[in-house]
């Protein structure tokens, strides 16, 4: 095996993914056909394509009307976990989900959310991949749309909801507008992250203290993206110092960015911050959890042993119990000595 191919098949996690970025083109056509969707094209090889960040979320909310019924949000988390297992050993999830993309569609949350775990479920039975969810808040309907989503899914508890977080276009909703819902979501025990300086806006739109609002005053615990943060050194030690996790994405939705994305990640690294390879929108960014881990040995120049050690510190960052943690980092450990072992003999 070439050092690629053992990247992949090191142990992942994976705690940045949408599961309506991860539908498979194929399948969007297919529930389309079946639920009456008329599509921008048929063609599944160049639905995936757009011109920007905004085209880009227009084509989720496309994604959104696909999907109805429990067996279609089954369909796509069973998918989901098949593809980050087959492209990348992929042990384990936390994936986002946007109820605000259904219901105008008439889709209740109790159809998204049952559909969702029974495929979970299926994949965790018939894979061993484990998943768990988070609600997202879509920022741009504002603060009452986010207060009425987290107390819906406070009113349906289920075990396989974590936490919730938030998405979309950041200058559209600050995150300081947000702080009732968060301050529910944690008084009910849910975890809490949001996407927060994300480079495909620009600095004045997603600026550095929307991270510390994040912290503050949302009550977050790691934070998605955060690329805008190294416009604040002061706040970039804080962070280093605090251990906030940052999950970060090798690939984005606009390819001129990838270069700006990658000098990113490469500051982060140098500053000591604590990041998490995902996926964000695997199948609308034609990527995997694979490729995601060889994207990042190749920018910031990983051996395979470095890409085994990151592998094992993004456990911290997940919301599992601490006995679910060392349960996983000694799984993990006998599969990377057993894969490692073989390559150094």
């Amino acid at each position: 095996m070439n050092m690629d191919a053992i990247i992949r098949r090191i142990p992942k996690i994976d705690l940045h993914c949408h599961l309506a970025g991860a539908v498979r083109a194929t399948t969007v056509m297919s529930l389309a056909a079946r639920n009456g969707v008329s599509l921008p094209t048929t063609d599944p090889n160049a639905f995936y394509r757009f011109m920007d960040f905004y085209d880009f979320l227009s084509r989720l909310e496309i994604i959104g009307k696909c999907i109805v019924t429990r067996d279609d949000f089954a369909r796509i988390a069973y998918e989901a976990m098949e593809d980050g297992y087959r492209q990348g050993n992929l042990r384990y999830a936390e994936f986002f989900f946007s109820p605000d993309y259904h219901y105008p569609h008439g889709v209740q949350y109790t159809t998204i959310v049952d559909g969702l775990i029974d495929g979970l479920r299926a994949a965790q039975t018939e894979l061993g991949v484990v998943g768990r969810l988070i609600p997202a808040i879509n920022r741009e309907l504002g603060p009452d749309a986010a207060m009425a989503m987290v107390r819906e899914v406070v009113a349906n508890p289920r075990a396989e909801v974590i936490g919730i977080g938030m998405d979309c276009a950041e200058c559209k909703g600050p995150p300081e507008l947000f702080r009732d819902a968060y301050a529910l979501a944690r008084a009910s025990g849910l975890r809490c992250t949001a996407h927060a300086c994300e480079d495909n806006q620009t600095l004045q739109q997603a600026p550095p203290r929307n991270v510390m609002t994040c912290l503050d005053v949302l009550g977050c615990d790691r934070i998605d993206h955060g690329y805008n943060l190294l416009a604040d050194p002061e706040l970039v030690c804080r962070c280093r110092e605090r251990g906030v996790a940052f999950t970060v994405c090798p690939q984005t939705c606009v390819p001129e960015r990838l270069e700006q994305r990658w000098t990113s990640l490469k500051a982060m690294a140098q500053a000591g911050l604590s990041m998490v390879p995902c996926t964000d929108d695997p199948a609308m960014f034609a990527t995997d959890i694979g490729t995601a881990y060889v994207t990042m040995a190749r920018v910031l120049s990983l051996d395979v042993h470095a890409v085994a050690d990151l592998s094992l510190q993004t456990i911290d960052a997940t919301w599992l119990s601490d006995m679910e943690k060392d349960a996983m980092r000694n799984d993990f450990r006998q599969q990377i000595r057993s894969l490692i072992g073989s390559h150094d003999d």
